[in-house]
């Protein structure tokens, strides 16, 4: 008899002995010591003294003798340290991704879906009668022989063109994206770590890309007293600075890199707690943390309404719940035309997850 057998849930311990285990542990607090190895190891070797991850058979010098064999550490030879390799980097970045969109299958080809149907790439639902010049891999066969079947009867089959039923098919897209994040110091303040969610939701964004989406493209943006942009392989060492939040130069700078792609959707998402507090003018910096600096927010919103010109929406993922940022992210979105989300850390990843895959707009031309 099929069935279900209900048993008492019991919580899964902590890892204990064993490579895989360990390896997955040591991920996870590379993220937070931001790719610091010597670090990363001093917190595991707390944790092993507390949970006993290891065991009398594999040790922890087992393992860090492992993670030197197997690629994921180097020694340097400067400081006599240790230090994480590419291949450490890259693991990161998948753990990212599989932590916070769940195992994804690669796409063959790769792209975004638009809301434009006809000669396209992927089948949907429409069905419609054949025209002259749909190919011939368009034309649903088992369809268009029922629809002779009922048409013309089975003693005296035939199969016209009147019978040929066509899939639509949707145009698929090329996407470029800019994720800026800030990294002024209220990333952590208030004893909360904002910037190491918002940087696993880049580097699982930028695994995403690669794997999934192939020819989309991504830059990443930091943005502090200035805007620069960073590699994906430095994203496991991105730290918060003693900076206020330049949101212009970040803006400024993401338009520029957008300028020079060939696609013609574009589009930045940003990551941020707080609210523009500084510009620099004439190589000065203006800063004012006290309250919503008109001159700082005008500026801010000629940008944002610039972008709007330029085809360039901007989804804000705001990460702070303080009402008048708030007012402020609701005024900056309507400037811009674009979306915006009041999210949770922990929610972070998700909602630019389904923001970025369900993205189906129409092309711009």
């Amino acid at each position: 008899m099929r069935g279900y057998h209900f048993s008492q849930y019991i919580p899964t311990a902590l890892p204990k002995g064993g490579f895989d285990e360990l390896l997955k542990l040591f991920m996870q607090l590379l993220q937070y010591t931001a790719g610091d190895a010597m670090e990363a190891l001093a917190w595991l070797n707390e944790l092993d003294k507390q949970y006993n991850l290891t065991t009398d058979d594999y040790g922890m010098g087992d393992f860090i003798q492992d993670l030197k064999d197997k690629g994921y550490l180097s020694d340097d030879p400067g400081s006599g340290q240790f230090r994480i390799t590419a291949k450490s980097e890259q693991t990161i970045r998948q753990s990212a991704l599989e932590e916070i969109f769940g195992k994804l299958r690669k796409s063959g080809r790769g792209n975004h879906n638009s809301n434009l149907s006809g000669l396209g790439e992927e089948k949907n639902a429409d069905r419609r009668e054949y025209q002259y010049g749909d190919s011939l891999d368009q034309i649903d066969m088992t369809t268009s022989i029922h629809n002779a079947q009922v048409n013309h009867g089975i003693g005296n089959f035939m199969l016209t063109e009147r019978d040929l039923e066509v899939e639509e098919r949707d145009y698929k897209t090329l996407t470029s994206t800019v994720l800026m994040i800030d990294i002024s110091h209220s990333m952590i303040l208030y004893g909360e770590d904002r910037i190491t969610p918002a940087k696993k939701v880049a580097m699982a964004l930028a695994e995403l890309i690669q794997t999934r989406y192939p020819k989309d493209t991504l830059d990443i943006v930091v943005f502090g007293n200035d805007a620069w942009p960073i590699s994906i392989k430095d994203l496991p060492y991105l730290q918060v600075g003693p900076y206020h939040t330049n949101t212009l130069a970040g803006l400024e700078l993401a338009t520029d890199l957008l300028r020079r792609r060939k696609t013609h959707n574009k589009q930045i998402f940003m990551i941020t707690d707080g609210k523009p507090t500084c510009l620099k003018e004439n190589g000065r910096y203006y800063k004012n943390s006290v309250g919503l600096d008109r001159k700082v927010v005008n500026k801010t919103l000629n940008m944002a309404a610039q972008c709007k010109r330029l085809n360039i929406p901007i989804t804000t993922f705001m990460i702070a719940r303080d009402p008048y940022l708030q007012q402020f992210v609701r005024q900056f979105t309507e400037t811009n035309g674009g979306k915006a989300f009041y999210s949770s850390l922990q929610g972070l990843g998700e909602y630019i997850f389904e923001d970025y895959i369900r993205n189906r707009r129409k092309t711009v031309r």
